[in-house]
């Protein structure tokens, strides 16, 4: 394995899958990203359903995917 390799291998034998996934639950839990917003009175938005915050989590992972692959040089 040359210095190149290292430096793109994910840590502690984490696949970068795995590396992903942790980023995107991060994310999530500090942001509250893909929840329903919960407000007492009026409300200008609608809750998402439950398909728009799959969709909202499945869209948040592959961008964090695509964040960890990221080659270093781009």
């Amino acid at each position: 394995m040359d210095e190149m390799d290292k430096a793109k291998a994910p840590p502690a034998g984490k696949t970068s899958d795995e590396v992903a996934l942790d980023l995107m639950k991060f994310i999530a839990s500090e942001t509250g990203y893909a929840k329903p917003q919960g407000s007492v009175g009026f409300s200008g938005k609608n809750a998402k359903s439950p398909d728009e915050q799959v969709d909202a989590l499945l869209s948040l992972y592959d961008r964090c995917r695509k964040a960890v692959r990221q080659d270093p040089a781009d």
